[in-house]
C-alpha cells in the first residue's frame, strides 16, 4: 500500500513539473530565427519582482514584461543575482532601446535605466544574448504567447 502511495504522489509531481515547464515553454519570443522561452511579468507584482534573486538563467529564457501603457519605463537591477541585457520594445514590437550586461546591484542606491522613447514591452535576456543574436536598434520581434 505505501509504494502505491509513494508511486502515485511521484506521478502527480513528476505531472505538476512537467505542467509547469510546459507553461513557460508556451511563451515564446523570436526575433528572425533566434527564440527565446519566456515568463510573462504583466501585473504590477509580477514587473516589481522580475528576476529578483534568480541565481540564474538558462540561455534560452527569459522574462517578458507586458506594460497596460506605452511609456518610458525604468528598470533598475536591485536584488538582482545575474547579469542581463534589458531590451526595449515598442507597440509594434520594434526594439527602441538595448542596455547590455546591467549589472547586479545589491544595494539600497541603484540605478535607473531609462529610454529616451516609449516602450510596451520590455524583454530580459542573459547578458550576452543581444550580441549572441547580433540584436540592434529596429528589429521586430514576434511572439506566440498562450
Amino acid at each position: 500500500m505505501k509504494r502505491k502511495i509513494i508511486l502515485i504522489s511521484f506521478i502527480f509531481l513528476l505531472l505538476f513539473s512537467l505542467i509547469g515547464c510546459k507553461k513557460i515553454e508556451q511563451n515564446k519570443v523570436c526575433f528572425k530565427d533566434n527564440c527565446f522561452y519566456v515568463e510573462l511579468a504583466k501585473t504590477r507584482a509580477e514587473q516589481t519582482r522580475g528576476l529578483m534573486l534568480r541565481k540564474n538563467l538558462d540561455s534560452n529564457r527569459g522574462m517578458l514584461f507586458i506594460f497596460e501603457e506605452e511609456k518610458n519605463h525604468s528598470f533598475w537591477m536591485k536584488n538582482t543575482l545575474i547579469t542581463l541585457d534589458i531590451i526595449w520594445l515598442d507597440k509594434d514590437k520594434k526594439v527602441i532601446f538595448i542596455k547590455k550586461d546591467a549589472q547586479p546591484c545589491g544595494t539600497d542606491k541603484c540605478f535607473t535605466i531609462t529610454p529616451d522613447d516609449k516602450a510596451l514591452y520590455v524583454l530580459e535576456l542573459n547578458s550576452g544574448a543581444a550580441d549572441k543574436i547580433d540584436l540592434s536598434l529596429e528589429d521586430k520581434m514576434t511572439f506566440d504567447l498562450k
